[in-house]
């Protein structure tokens, strides 16, 4: 028994003033930076100092969904409407940032583990001219064709006439969102997540702002509605972007952008993109499978696509945040390599996955027991309500095993073998999910929920497909 770590009186100190205290300082130093080598310190410590900046910067950007959605409900089910379809169609978009941010996330982190931080600043500027490029080519149809997309979606006609303006902006904005993802990337991956957190907090409190002053005209603001919220978005993520190249070149963090890192490197652009098209199509899998959910709920009327969209915000605002523990295992996971040190890696990465585990195993709880408040803080119309409980009910009885195919789809990522959670997201998403919902939406006849159930069972699928591949540990030999 004294042997035991987790006796009785190991339980006691970790409650004891000094470790309370330690607690406080590790707390600070995570929010305000620190220049630890994460390969050398303490395990536990390395993962804490590292998943408090990025579970609150994942928060910071789950906000975003939660802001606008608050403020847009009051001008009615097709504002909702408007955003939900355009958020699904900017998955696309998500999916992109993703891939790029996980190749630039694998790149970086390798060699800040290998203690070679000028590759690592050249990677970074040539993820950042990458992002550009791409944007660019996606931004021209976005803005002309934002109607027929509305269209495509399924969107009433008075929803495409009244909300067409919404898409055309945030489409063809989605720059300041590449650069957003990327850069935060090169932060978070050289070990420098407490400034991603920073910026994502002033990205934040501009769009919290502006929202409703552009939304509903207050004060010297023109009143544009539903457009609006498109408009405070993109000045607060594009004046976060100016602020995050601002601190690249400031040069007191662990990559420092120099005029001699910015020419192109074609060998290092191939990589990325190598690396970025399993990332890209692993998100377009999975975020393109959220379209089919949505087409096929939009046959069911517009309150059951404004109950989901609501139910999704709210289970999206407690994801992210375990986003931010699973990055935290990918960048680990990248250093650790990089120090020629995979067993680190590896418990590093089961750590997270526990932890994650427990955090959305109670929240599960609560969602289960008091959906109907969560989703009646966002509107009072009764048969959205209904269709948001039904939504957000369903939904949470997966979180534990959502938590841990975070955690070790991450792993993946951050060891450079983006192959891997690619074909889980094809069996999971295409092979599962889409036909099932299908299924049993429609030729069972369970509507909206057979859709639910449907997400439940290709996550499950996918959690433990992806444990199962990550004990073989076949990523711990991928050279980046």
């Amino acid at each position: 028994m004294s042997q035991n770590k987790y006796n009785l009186s190991t339980l006691g100190l970790l409650f004891s003033r000094q470790s309370l205290k330690s607690i406080w300082n590790d707390l600070k130093e995570a929010i305000g930076g620190t220049e630890k080598d994460f390969t050398r310190i303490n395990l536990g410590k390395a993962i804490f100092l590292l998943s408090v900046p990025m579970v609150l910067e994942m928060i910071m950007e789950s906000v975003f969904a939660i802001v606008d959605i608050l403020f847009v409900a009051r001008l009615g089910a097709d504002a909702i409407a408007t955003v939900g379809i355009t958020e699904s169609i900017m998955t696309l978009v998500y999916a992109i940032g993703f891939g790029l941010s996980i190749a630039t996330t694998a790149i970086v982190s390798r060699r800040i583990g290998e203690h070679d931080p000028e590759s690592a600043a050249k990677s970074a500027f040539q993820a950042i001219l990458a992002g550009v490029v791409i944007s660019i080519v996606i931004a021209i149809p976005g803005i002309l064709y934002s109607k027929d997309l509305l269209r495509l979606m399924g969107a009433s006609e008075s929803v495409v006439n009244s909300g067409y303006m919404y898409p055309a902006l945030m489409i063809g904005g989605n720059s300041v969102i590449m650069l957003l993802f990327i850069i935060n990337a090169v932060f978070r991956s050289s070990g420098d997540a407490a400034i991603s957190l920073r910026v994502m907090v002033l990205a934040n409190v501009l769009n919290i702002v502006l929202d409703p002053c552009f939304i509903f005209g207050w004060g010297p603001f023109p009143e544009m509605g539903v457009m609006g919220a498109a408009v405070a978005t993109n000045i607060g993520r594009g004046v976060a972007v100016i602020y995050q190249f601002y601190l690249l070149f400031k040069g007191n963090h662990r990559i420092k952008l120099r005029l001699r890192h910015m020419k192109v490197s074609l060998e290092i652009i191939m990589k990325l993109l190598r690396l970025s098209m399993g990332g890209i199509f692993q998100n377009l899998i999975a975020t393109s499978s959220w379209i089919f959910m949505v087409r096929i709920i939009s046959g069911f009327g517009t309150e059951a696509v404004a109950g989901y969209f609501i139910g999704i915000r709210i289970l999206i605002f407690t994801l992210l945040p375990s986003w931010g523990l699973a990055n935290a295992a990918g960048t680990l996971v990248g250093q650790n390599l990089g120090a020629k040190e995979p067993g680190r890696a590896e418990r590093a990465v089961m750590a997270a996955a526990w932890f994650n585990m427990i955090l959305l195993g109670l929240i599960s709880i609560v969602f289960i027991f008091k959906t109907g408040y969560f989703i009646s803080l966002f509107t009072k119309d009764p048969a959205v309500v209904e269709a948001g409980i039904i939504c957000l009910r369903t939904i949470s009885f997966g979180y534990v095993l959502y938590a841990l195919g975070m955690v070790m789809v991450q792993a993946f990522n951050g060891a450079g073998d983006t192959r891997t959670p690619t074909l889980i997201n094809l069996v999971a998403f295409w092979a599962i999910e889409i036909p099932l919902a299908y299924i049993l939406a429609t030729k069972a006849g369970m509507q909206e929920q057979g859709v639910y159930y449907a997400i439940i069972i290709a996550e499950s699928v996918l959690s433990i497909l992806a444990f199962y591949l990550f004990r073989k540990g076949h990523w711990k030999k991928r050279i980046v």
